[in-house]
């Protein structure tokens, strides 16, 4: 570390910041009280001022009325200003009331000032154990020679039928009083910290947003330029060791089945005497994880939310400024329209074929559909969030051939009838798309007072069968042509 680093981390950083205040022990105190003790990622600032409000009036009766003169409210204000950097002050998509939360800064400042505090017993035997276990999955993780892959499964398989049989005889190792302890130290630290960590990834993915704003208030070019630095720079953290990283740990925590394993172990591990008092912290910590990753992931769909609303907005600037240039062009036209000129050229037809802007469709509002997901249950397999964005894509154009060729022979045809010619290859998914099907030369005529059966095989060989109103393709009074192209080819 070199001594300008140092200086500008001085200067600079908010966690140095706060250390050096002159009210760092009022900060540190009610911060990591409400926002690192609790697990709070949002409050209200109703609800954050009162507590503070509270927390300096008992600090008053007992140090003297001057001793925080000021109002909750200000203090609020103090450390949540750019010059402190402590408190992020925001308000939510549904709510015009402020809310705050704590800063990465206040984790690594509270972690720092815990870490001072003299503790009876250190734990160093589990650290030494992750160390080396780490050590052989890395080693065991980068080996592509198959057969040390196998020496080393042969070599735990001999372990494991050593303390198998070591079982079997009755000797069964246990740990004891500090071994345990020690694991304890070490899995609620790890646990800390990794829920502290969520705090930095989400305000880098908050930059991320915050410098995407920015470019776009200022971007005055094309937007396809624009739109490839964004989407390189959102998949660059995507793809990135961080990135990964953050995607794997949300994987995991949204399989039900670990969930319920990890809720298990922390319930028998709390109850065991040798380990002493259990932290308070670890029987919420899965849902702090959860609600931590859930808001960064939040926060990444506010990325796309801005691109949505960056192409709208261009999209409607570019259509004002090409309907200012038609106008320009018919003014200038109806001035010129009686001037005499000499030159002379051919035109496809008699006269421009212009569309007014009246004649355009009024925009249609998207209706939204609700969603109730109260009675949703959690399955028993694993989750693989992957999962989400598989889709099956049907072609519209390759049925509706299909349908246009079975109308040149006759006027109209039947679902059924079409399904039996051509059986269905991508099962339900394309049943619906021919459902929905449109075009010129044809027509869906549907009978909801009948149905019939459609009947088609599956990928796995499983024989599917859905119920549906008789649906009719029938030739349109405008595709004649159809009908006479058909007849020449036979």
């Amino acid at each position: 570390m070199e001594y300008d680093d140092v200086a500008r981390l001085r200067k600079h950083h908010p966690a140095w910041r706060l250390l050096r205040a002159e009210n760092a022990a009022l900060v540190l105190s009610f911060l990591d009280k409400v926002f690192v003790e609790q697990g709070i990622r949002s409050i209200s600032g109703v609800e954050l001022a009162d507590r503070l409000d509270d927390e300096l009036y008992a600090l008053n009766e007992r140090l003297g009325a001057q001793a925080f003169p000021k109002s909750a409210k200000a203090y609020l204000d103090d450390w949540s200003a750019a010059q402190a950097g402590w408190l992020r002050k925001y308000y939510p998509p549904d709510s015009d009331e402020a809310h705050y939360d704590a800063t990465p800064a206040v984790e690594k400042a509270v972690a720092w000032v815990r870490s001072l505090e003299a503790r009876s017993f250190i734990g160093t035997e589990s650290r030494l154990n992750t160390v080396f276990e780490l050590l052989r999955q890395m080693k065991f993780g980068a080996e592509s020679d198959p057969e040390a892959r196998l020496q080393e499964l042969r070599q735990r398989r001999l372990e494991l039928d050593e303390e198998i049989a070591r079982v079997e005889h009755g000797e069964v190792a246990v740990l004891d009083r500090a071994g345990l302890r020690d694991r304890y130290q070490q899995v609620t630290a790890t646990a800390h910290e990794l829920l502290a960590d969520f705090r930095e990834v989400e305000a880098n993915f908050r930059d991320l947003d915050r410098n995407l704003r920015r470019r776009i208030a200022v971007w005055d070019g094309a937007k396809g330029e624009l739109l490839d630095e964004v989407l390189g720079s959102r998949e660059s953290i995507a793809e990135s060791d961080q990135g990964r990283s953050f995607q794997a740990f949300y994987d995991f925590l949204l399989s039900y089945r670990r969930q319920e394993e990890l809720k298990q172990l922390l319930a028998e591990i709390e109850a065991m005497d040798e380990i002493g008092e259990p932290d308070p912290r670890m029987r919420r910590m899965p849902h702090a994880w959860l609600d931590a990753a859930e808001r960064t992931q939040a926060t990444v769909r506010q990325l796309s939310e801005q691109l949505r609303r960056f192409l709208d907005d261009r999209v409607w600037s570019e259509d004002r400024r090409v309907m200012e240039l038609m106008s320009g062009i018919e003014a200038r036209a109806a001035t010129l329209r009686d001037v005499p000129v000499d030159l002379f050229t051919e035109i496809d037809a008699t006269a421009p074929t212009i569309t007014l802007p009246m004649e355009r469709p009024l925009y249609t509002p998207v209706t939204r559909t609700p969603i109730d997901s109260t009675d949703i249950q959690a399955g028993d397999e694993e989750f693989a969030a992957s999962a989400l964005y598989e889709a099956i894509y049907v072609d519209p154009a390759r049925l509706a051939s299909a349908v246009e060729r079975a109308l040149q022979e006759k006027p109209q045809v039947s679902l059924a009838e079409l399904v039996r010619e051509h059986p269905l290859e991508q099962g339900l998914a394309e049943l619906v798309a021919y459902l929905a099907l449109s075009s010129g030369d044809f027509t869906v005529v549907f009978d909801d007072s009948r149905t019939e059966d459609i009947t088609w095989t599956g990928t796995d060989g499983v024989e599917h069968t859905a119920h549906a109103p008789v649906a009719t393709f029938a030739r349109t009074s405008g595709s004649a042509a159809l009908a006479h192209t058909g007849s020449e080819e036979s």
